[in-house]
C-alpha cells in the first residue's frame, strides 16, 4: 500500500497547508531570482513594493497576509513570466488541484 507523501505544513496540521506550500514555492522562487540578480535586501524591497523588514520575514517564510498574487506579481517585477494554466483534473480524482511548476 502506498501513502500519499504529506507537505511539511499538512505533516503539521495547517489547516490551509496546500496554500502555503504554494507560497513556499513561490518565496524560494523570488529568493533565487533575487541570489541572481545579486540584489540587497533593501534594493528588492524597493523593487517588489515591500520594506526591508517586511521582505526579510517573507524570505524567512513568514508569509502570512501576503497573497499568492503579490508573490506572482514579485516574480513579474523579477522578470519572470507566470503562467496559469487551467485543465480537467483525472478521471482518477473527484475534485482538482493547486500546484505550481517551474519550468
Amino acid at each position: 500500500m502506498t501513502t500519499k507523501a504529506k507537505s511539511v505544513y499538512e505533516e503539521l496540521g495547517f489547516a490551509n497547508h496546500d496554500e502555503m506550500l504554494i507560497k513556499a514555492r513561490l518565496v524560494t522562487e523570488i529568493a533565487d531570482q533575487l541570489k541572481r540578480r545579486n540584489l540587497t535586501q533593501t534594493e528588492a524591497a524597493a523593487l517588489l513594493g515591500f520594506t526591508q523588514h517586511k521582505l526579510s520575514g517573507v524570505l524567512r517564510g513568514q508569509f502570512r497576509g501576503v497573497s499568492e498574487k503579490k508573490l506572482m506579481e514579485c516574480l513579474t517585477k523579477l522578470g519572470q513570466d507566470v503562467q496559469i494554466t487551467i485543465k480537467s483534473a483525472p478521471k482518477s480524482r473527484r475534485e482538482g488541484k493547486i500546484s505550481v511548476a517551474f519550468a
